[in-house]
């Protein structure tokens, strides 16, 4: 079965649409009028291999944290939704991601319950204009509509943006671990519930 969704998400203050392929080869499109945030997304799906198309218009206007909540949200949405039952895959990812002086290490479990545990002190304030408080409210939604499990440590780093892309990349390539298939499972939900 094809391991694909799309999902739009429309409210009085964004309108979000979210295309995903979690057995794609790393292409993306996005078109979020949040540069700082696309090239985060970028990294996902490379190093995630996951094909993935974001659209969004949102109040940027006002700023730019309804959309990027937004957007985490409906990515947790499309995610979910893509991944079934989860039958036959790995369920748990983790990467270590250095970038010159910055590393990080991201866990994830999908377990069908949310919870984030996010531990990243940036240097700065502001990334390209992108309030790096944001990362938070992106994960949360993420993984309170994924229902993932996920913890995000960045374990040193002095350049704010090498901190948010080893995030990033880390995020990808742990995502990346669990959404394989384990030829061993096959058709088993991996978990002693029969369910996640």
């Amino acid at each position: 079965m094809p391991r694909s969704a799309r999902v739009e998400r429309n409210t009085l203050e964004t309108q979000i649409t979210v295309a995903i392929d979690l057995d794609g080869n790393g292409r993306c499109n996005l078109e979020t009028g949040v540069p700082f945030l696309e090239h985060m997304l970028d990294q996902v799906a490379r190093h995630g291999m996951i094909d993935l198309d974001v659209e969004a218009r949102g109040d940027l206007h006002i700023d730019a944290h309804h959309t990027v909540e937004d957007i985490g949200i409906t990515l947790g949405q499309a995610l979910a939704r893509a991944l079934g039952d989860k039958k036959g895959i790995r369920r748990y990812g983790h990467a270590y991601v250095p970038l010159d002086e910055a590393l990080s290490r991201v866990v994830l479990d999908l377990s069908g319950r949310p919870g984030l545990e996010f531990h990243v002190d940036f240097s700065r304030a502001v990334i390209g204009g992108f309030d790096v408080d944001l990362f938070h409210e992106f994960f949360q939604g993420f993984v309170n509509h994924a229902l993932v499990t996920l913890h995000v440590d960045n374990l040193r780093g002095r350049n704010a943006h090498h901190q948010a892309e080893t995030v990033f990349k880390a995020f990808g390539r742990a995502l990346r671990m669990a959404l394989e298939p384990d030829p061993r499972m096959q058709d088993v939900i991996p978990s002693t519930k029969g369910a996640l």
